[in-house]
C-alpha cells in the first residue's frame, strides 16, 4: 500500500511537464486521481484538447491505477466548481487538491501588454483560488457533518505552485512572478483559514525543464537536464498529498533535482524609531539598509549588490 492509498486527488495542469509527474506519483502511491488539463498551448493559446489529460490517464489506467480526465478551465469560477464536482462523482469524496496549471508569457515591463499581464495573473492566481474555494467549500461541508456525528473530520490538502521567479524575483518576469508571489501569500492565508475544515495548505517552488521552461537560460549539459527533471519534484508533492504531512502547513518548499528546501518569507529586519522629518530620514534608512540583509538572487542566496 502507498502512502496516498485510497485518496483522491486533484492535479491541474497535469497533462504534461511536472503536473503529469505528480499524477503518475500520486497514482502509483495508491491515489485516485482527477487529471486536468486544458491542453492549450504553453502561453494559453490554441484551441483546447483532452488529449495530454487522457494520455496521462491511459499510462496510470495501465500501471494499475484510477484516473479520470477533465478539461475544465481551472481560472473559470464554474470550471473551477466542476472539476471537483468531478472527483466527488467519479470517486465519491476529495482528500487534495494540487494547483499547478500554468502558462507563460515573458516580457519585459515596458513591453507587456495589458493582455500579457492579465491572462497570466488570471491563469496562475485565479487558477489557484477558484479551485481552492470550491475544494474548501466541500471540506467545509463535510466538517459540519463531522460536527453533527455523522462522519469523520476531513483530512484535507491543497498544495499550491509558487515559483522562484516570485520569492526571489526575475528579469522579464512581472507578470509571472508577480502572480507567483501572490500564491505564497495566498498560501500563508489560506492556511489559516482552512485549518477549522481539516485542511492544510503547502507551496511548492519547483524548478524543471518543461516546455515552459526548455528555451530559458543556457543550453544545459545531460547534468543539468537530468537534476531539473520534473520527477524530483513529485515525491515532496505525494507526501504532502498523504495523511502523514497533517503537522505541516503554510509553508513553502524549493524543490528540484538539486535542493529540497524551505523558502522562509518576509520577517522584519532592522528597525528604527518613527521619524517625522523628511529631511532627516535619509541617513536613517543608510543606517537601516546598511544592517538588513540584501534580497535574495535565483537561488536563494544574498544577492551581490
Amino acid at each position: 500500500m502507498g502512502i496516498c492509498e485510497g485518496r483522491v486527488c486533484v492535479v491541474t495542469g497535469a497533462g504534461r511537464g511536472i503536473g503529469r509527474a505528480y499524477a503518475l506519483t500520486l497514482a502509483s502511491e495508491g491515489a485516485c486521481v482527477v487529471v486536468n488539463d486544458l491542453g492549450g498551448e504553453m502561453d494559453g493559446t490554441g484551441n483546447p484538447t483532452s488529449g495530454p489529460a487522457t494520455e496521462v490517464v491511459e499510462e496510470i489506467r495501465a500501471a494499475g491505477g484510477e484516473a479520470v480526465a477533465n478539461g475544465d478551465d481551472v481560472a473559470s469560477f464554474d470550471g473551477a466548481e466542476r472539476l471537483v464536482r468531478t472527483a466527488v462523482d467519479t470517486f465519491g469524496d476529495l482528500h487534495c487538491l494540487v494547483n499547478n496549471a500554468g502558462i507563460l508569457r515573458d516580457r519585459m515591463l515596458v513591453n507587456m501588454t495589458e493582455a500579457e499581464w492579465d491572462d497570466v495573473v488570471r491563469v496562475h492566481l485565479k487558477g489557484t483560488f477558484a479551485p481552492t474555494h470550491h475544494a474548501a467549500n466541500h471540506w467545509r461541508e463535510q466538517t459540519k457533518a463531522a460536527e453533527a456525528g455523522e462522519r469523520d473530520r476531513p483530512v484535507a490538502r491543497v498544495i499550491n505552485t509558487t515559483s522562484v521567479s516570485g520569492i526571489y524575483g526575475n528579469v522579464g518576469q512581472t507578470n509571472y512572478g508577480a502572480a507567483k508571489a501572490g500564491i505564497a501569500s495566498f498560501t500563508f492565508i489560506a492556511s489559516m483559514e482552512l485549518a477549522r475544515y481539516g485542511a492544510t495548505v503547502n507551496a511548492i517552488a519547483p524548478v524543471a525543464l518543461t516546455r515552459l521552461t526548455e528555451g530559458l537560460g543556457p543550453e544545459r549539459t545531460e547534468e543539468q537536464r537530468e537534476a531539473m527533471d520534473p520527477r524530483w519534484i513529485a515525491p515532496v508533492v505525494t507526501w504532502l498529498a498523504s495523511e502523514e504531512s497533517s503537522h505541516v502547513t503554510g509553508r513553502v518548499f524549493e524543490a528540484s533535482g538539486r535542493v529540497l528546501a524551505v523558502a522562509e518569507g518576509w520577517h522584519r529586519g532592522p528597525a528604527a524609531d518613527p521619524v517625522e522629518d523628511p529631511a532627516a530620514i535619509g541617513p536613517v534608512v543608510d543606517d537601516l539598509l546598511s544592517r538588513a540583509r540584501p534580497p535574495a538572487d535565483m537561488e536563494g542566496k544574498d544577492r551581490q549588490v
